[in-house]
């Protein structure tokens, strides 16, 4: 295993050295400076990470979940995308799963030890039942933290594709994953603290893997996330609004059509585009295995 201290995330960045003489101007400068390079780097891994959607895409078509596994940040930021599925897209809680080494109690507060577990990684895993139609994605900074390491391991075991997110080349998980993405954004503005350009890059690499995979299984029709769920009142308004945008109709319409189809704005869209009833635009919706645009 590679010494932590070799690390791109480890090593002193050469435009911070005097970070504590900078100015508060100057020291904000330098992070938006410093950050402006993880887009370079996420753009070099961009083959990977395409091949990685179209596998998320594969699996969640089959019924699978993609499930996140990771400690510290890392395992933070893979619950925090998950999280975020069902009310963006409507996804059932259990389709997109974040874990984190030391359990949801970690997502606060640091778990001492957890991380280091090769047994957890796998343990856990097992407890959700993993299967091969699922996908697993474990996520590192430094790309060698053993919690991560297990869950891989343990998901190559059972036949289930893998992908691993690490912000430095040649990665443990990378090597044991089937798909490594590894984006390297540099040294932190704060020697070590992969909080930052390391935790930035994960973050944005996650934003793709989800939000692109939910258009492939029909979450998403033009850019609107026609498969919101109005449970209080924002959401109510805003489903009225992606109806509005959708057909070019306005909000009447959309409201009754809404009410129709018990609030289901697909249904709603496709009643208003084909001018048909709730049952044929389900007809349709199912045939077209939830993609609008098909079902058009």
């Amino acid at each position: 295993m590679v010494e932590l201290g070799k690390m791109e995330t480890e090593k002193q960045n050469p435009n911070t050295m005097k970070l504590d003489e900078m100015t508060v101007r100057e020291a904000v400068t330098v992070m938006n400076q410093e950050d402006k390079k993880i887009t370079e780097a996420i753009e070099e891994v961009i083959p990977e990470i395409e091949e990685a959607v179209k596998i998320i895409i594969t699996q969640l078509n089959k019924g699978g979940r993609l499930i996140y596994t990771g400690a510290g940040t890392s395992g933070r930021l893979g619950v925090l995308d998950a999280a975020e599925c069902p009310p963006t897209f409507g996804t059932p809680k259990e389709q997109v799963v974040g874990l984190i080494a030391g359990g949801q109690k970690a997502f606060t507060e640091a778990i001492e030890g957890s991380e280091d577990s090769l047994d957890m990684g796998k343990s856990d895993l097992e407890a959700i039942n993993l299967n091969e139609n699922d996908v697993v994605v474990g996520l590192a900074a430094s790309g060698r933290t053993p919690y991560v390491i297990g869950s891989l391991k343990y998901a190559n075991e059972t036949g289930t594709p893998t992908v691993a997110i690490a912000c430095n080349k040649n990665s443990e998980i990378g090597k044991v994953a089937k798909i490594a993405i590894e984006a390297v954004p540099g040294p932190e503005v704060l020697t070590g603290s992969t909080r930052l350009k390391a935790g930035t890059t994960q973050k944005m690499i996650l934003n793709m893997l989800s939000t692109v995979s939910m258009v492939g299984i029909g979450k998403v029709y033009k850019n609107l996330m026609v498969d919101v769920q109005p449970t209080n009142e924002k959401l109510v308004s805003r489903a009225e609004n992606i109806v509005m945008k959708a057909t070019d109709t306005d909000r009447g319409i959309a409201k009754e059509k809404l009410a129709e189809s018990n609030g289901n704005v697909k249904l709603a869209i496709i009643m208003i585009l084909l001018n048909t009833d709730k049952d044929s635009a389900a007809e349709r919706l199912k045939d077209a295995k939830g993609h609008i645009r098909k079902a058009l």
